[in-house]
This record gives structure tokens, sequence and C-alpha cells, in this order.
């Protein structure tokens, strides 16, 4: 019988948390704010939960209806990491997203939380860590989303544009560094 590991619910916590990037989201969610208004928190961070934590349980089969194991599913999640990554650190958008013109559950908690890099990275981590210390690691990271969600004016006052630039920066390298490792703990290299 497998228990809590507070070190796997650690570094599921904190890879969770850079691929959300909910910090480096701030710019996003201040813009949607000021297009229309209040932004749900409760709802938005609640449908991220149920989405993040149903494709955790969901995903395995998903992907064996159509042929791949979760190692393949890895390697090929190791690559969004990456790109993701250079995104966040380079400051150039790869992926596009539109901009919505109402705030519900879909602008926010999907796709900006969980999104394809986050689902990816929740099949990924599958392979290496206990399903239970990853639901414990997405209930920390909705939890997070929703205080930044609930106080996004109060941080943009206290980052300030260079304060999130920042950090934006640093989780990029951090995820670069996950990217690797996933990438050469699935390839066995």
């Amino acid at each position: 019988m497998s228990y809590f590991n507070i070190q796997q619910i650690i570094s599921v916590t904190m890879i969770l948390f850079a691929i959300i990037d909910v910090l480096g989201t701030i710019p996003v969610i201040i813009e949607l704010r000021k297009r229309v208004g209040h932004i749900q928190s409760e709802k938005a961070s609640l449908a991220a939960l149920v989405l993040m934590v149903g494709f955790l349980f969901a995903g395995e089969g998903i992907l064996k209806v159509i042929g791949l194991d979760i190692a393949s599913f890895a390697i090929a999640g190791s690559l969004v990491i990456f790109i993701i990554a250079m995104e966040m650190i380079l400051g150039i958008n790869l992926f596009k997203e539109e901009m919505p013109t109402t705030v519900s559950i879909v602008p926010i908690a999907f796709p900006l939380v969980a999104g394809a890099g986050t689902m990816t990275t929740l099949l990924s981590l599958k392979s290496q860590y206990e399903t239970q210390n990853i639901v414990v690691g997405i209930v920390l990271n909705t939890t997070v989303v929703y205080l930044v969600l609930k106080n996004v004016k109060w941080l943009e006052k206290l980052l300030g544009p260079t304060g999130v630039n920042i950090l934006r920066k640093a989780f990029g390298v951090i995820l670069l560094a996950i990217a690797i490792k996933l990438f050469r703990s699935n390839t066995h290299l």
C-alpha cells in the first residue's frame, strides 16, 4: 500500500506550479479583468481542479484507446514543456491563444490553467510519481490559482512589471530542466 510521500508532493507541486505558471499569467488575467470586469475565481479554480484530476485518471485510458503508452506521451510532453519553457525564457509566443470577449470557466480554467501543457505534464508525472501525491500537488496548485485570481489587483501592485517578468523567466529555466529530466528518464538516456 502506498502512502503520501512529502518529497514527491513537493516535487509534483513545484513542477505543476511551474507549468501552470499562474504568476506568469498575471498579465493575461489583468487584461481579462480589464476587458470584462469580475473574474469568477471560485468557478474557474474548481473547474481547473476537476479537469486536472479527471485527466489524471482518464488520460491513460484515452491513450490506450488510441494505442499510446505513458512513456511515449511523457516524451511528447517533455517536448511540449521544453517549448513552453523556451517561450517563458525568450519572451516569445509559439502557442497562440485568442482573447475571449467574456471571462468564464473556459478562458481561465481552460486553457489558461489546465491547458495542453498541464495535461501533458500530468500524464508525464504519472510515469514517475504516485497518483495520490500528484492529486495533492493538483489541489495545492489549485489553491494557489484561487488565491492569485482572488488577489490579482494586489499582486499587480506588489510585483510590478519587472517582478512578474523575473518570475516568468525563473520558472522558465526550472521548466527547461524538468523537460530534460522527463525526456532522459523516459528515453533511458
